[in-house]
């Protein structure tokens, strides 16, 4: 049979083919795995947390032996802003909330789950190529939240897919030729595609256009973390 990649949105996407793929990729450009990507490309391991009860992620954090990240805002300390993670020391472990790439992440059930974005597309290609072994690959974007909890499709999590399935060039799913058409499409204007998109005015409007500098910075990283036991590290 012919190896495929396919590309569903969201959590309930990774529900619907955790069970018939062999490789799960997320794809959270902004931010979670742009920050995974460069803390594991520091030598650091990223514990996925599913954003909610502080408290419990105080416990959780404890009982892993690991650091909990700060909130973005809380400034100098290591959270989901990537600009925080630039000089993270290797051997970190730090458990890193987040409500869409950390869920979805660990969501994933008996299929191998791999970190991807911009930056590490054809890293993560070539490792999710080699994972699967001959069987059919899944590329999730994570998206965002509407004020309701319903699914945002974010414009950058659909370019990083598309990125990804590119690079894997394999025989795609429609969904999945979509993402790749729109990411060749994108060409010269991804970046200022990103930086227009709900997510990226959000994050500069913040303060944290240089962690949307970050998240562009295509195929800059050789990393492709994967989650083994429920952190992400590098193989």
């Amino acid at each position: 049979m012919t190896q495929t990649v396919c590309c569903e949105w969201g959590l309930a996407g990774v529900e619907a083919l955790r069970e018939a793929v062999a490789v799960l990729v997320i794809v959270d450009v902004l931010s979670f795995c742009t920050a995974v990507d460069i803390a594991v490309s520091r030598g650091a391991a990223i514990l996925p947390f599913p954003y909610g009860d502080p408290g419990k992620a105080r416990t959780a954090a404890a009982s892993a032996g690991a650091r909990l990240a700060s909130p973005r805002n809380a400034g100098g300390q290591l959270s989901l802003s990537p600009q925080s993670l630039m000089t993270i020391p290797a051997g970190t472990r730090l458990m890193l909330l987040s409500p869409n790439g950390s869920r979805l992440s660990l969501a994933g059930g008996a299929a191998t789950v791999l970190a991807g974005c911009l930056r590490n597309a054809a890293a993560v290609a070539g490792t999710a190529r080699m994972w699967a072994n001959g069987g059919d690959i899944a590329v999730i974007p994570a998206g965002e939240r509407w004020p309701d909890g319903s699914l945002r499709p974010a414009v950058e999590d659909l370019l990083g897919a598309g990125a990804i399935i590119a690079a894997l060039d394999l025989s795609p799913s429609a969904e999945a030729r979509v993402a790749r058409d729109a990411y060749r499409a994108a060409g010269a204007d991804l970046a200022d595609i990103i930086r227009g998109g709900m997510s990226g005015r959000d994050l500069a409007g913040w303060g944290y256009a240089g962690d949307v500098d970050l998240a562009l910075a295509v195929d800059t990283s050789v990393t492709a973390p994967i989650l083994r036991d429920g952190v992400y590290q590098a193989m």
